[in-house]
């Protein structure tokens, strides 16, 4: 008898493949972020050529100069008007995760309620619906009547914004699973607890985590806005501060700094999705 010509290959040269393969993306996509960079400076360097305006439009070298300078300074206290960015940005972070983390704690317990009490449902579907087209801003004068206060007004605002991105999410995902699965719940006699932590928790999670994510995104992207208004330290403020003084070359500082946190921001929590069971 001859042997086979060709080999079934082993899991191990599966695997080493599959690294190979990889790799080999990984290293095109690095390739073609360096030539995407490389244009969008080039673009940017042609847009802002020839302007004879005094700095108002900020080229790619006094904007790179202008981050040196700020990052440089970045830890610089001389309150009220000398304070470096980190100051600026812990102020923000702060509001942020304060209003999110609230909005979290109330609007996932409730998603997983209203998911599966279509009654009490029924009944708060039209607040739902009435006040979740509502921009987070209109919200800011309100704040500001009733809590006589600018910090716990910008959290507030933060509040409202996440509150129903994670309440809509949770609801459906709570709707998404397989009505199966807690019918056999019920007849093991499973107690609500249970079947909540055991069965509808992991099995919404997915939906549970894209609301996470999308609201903390736009907390992040409404915190800039409402400092502008209620701030006295934070990146909005940061950002209305240099603009009075014209000094547009730090307002793209800051939106690259604003960009690069709400990035890792959105890839922490994009790392629960690690809890999120196989199968």
């Amino acid at each position: 008898m001859t042997t086979t010509a060709h080999k079934e290959a082993s899991p191990q040269s599966l695997q080493d493949a599959a690294k190979r393969d990889r790799a080999a993306r990984r290293l095109k996509a690095a390739g073609l972020f360096v030539i995407f960079f490389v244009l969008f400076i080039g673009l940017w360097q042609l847009a802002t050529m020839g302007y004879d305006d005094g700095g108002l439009a900020p080229t790619p070298a006094a904007s790179w100069q202008r981050l040196v300078e700020v990052l440089s300074g970045a830890f610089t206290h001389n309150p009220p008007n000398d304070v470096g960015i980190v100051f600026h940005l812990v102020a923000s972070l702060q509001r942020v995760l304060l209003g999110f983390g609230l909005a979290a704690l109330v609007a996932i317990p409730l998603g997983l309620l209203l998911g599966t009490n279509r009654t009490i449902n029924a009944a708060l579907e039209p607040f739902i619906q009435v006040l979740r087209p509502v921009s987070p801003l209109a919200w800011l004068p309100l704040g500001l009547a009733l809590l006589r206060d600018a910090e716990a007004t910008a959290v507030f605002v933060i509040f409202m914004a996440s509150l129903w991105i994670i309440l809509i999410n949770t609801i459906d995902g709570v709707r998404r699973v397989n009505p199966l699965y807690l019918d056999l719940a019920r007849t093991l006699e499973a107690t609500s607890t249970n079947r909540t932590l055991r069965i509808l928790l992991p099995a919404t999670l997915p939906g549970i985590v894209t609301g996470l994510r999308t609201a903390l995104s736009t907390a992040w992207l409404v915190i800039v806005a409402a400092e502008m208004i209620v701030g006295n330290r934070g990146m909005g403020t940061f950002v209305w501060t240099e603009w009075n003084a014209l000094q547009i070359d730090s307002i793209v500082v800051a939106i690259l700094i604003i960009g690069a946190v709400g990035f890792v921001l959105d890839r922490s929590i994009a790392q629960l999705h690690r809890l999120i069971p196989k199968n």
